[in-house]
């Protein structure tokens, strides 16, 4: 059996509130969630660049903390 890891992507909103989409990897297919809203996918390409459009879409959530 494949081991999972984890890494998130978050981003603030214009209120200053964090949102956080968790990408979990198993073998080729990766597990997005959303700690805010509980949105999951599965994806296997692009899951960092999905999760950023799910937090900007869903949650107008578009400052980089690491920028």
């Amino acid at each position: 059996m494949p081991s999972m890891t984890t890494s998130k992507v978050s981003r603030w909103d214009q209120h200053g509130r964090e949102h956080v989409v968790r990408v979990a990897k198993s073998g080729m297919q990766r597990q997005l969630t959303c700690d805010t809203c509980g949105w999951r996918r599965g994806t296997q390409f692009l899951p960092w660049l999905k999760a950023e459009e799910h937090l900007t879409e869903a949650h107008q959530a578009t400052v980089d903390p690491t920028a």
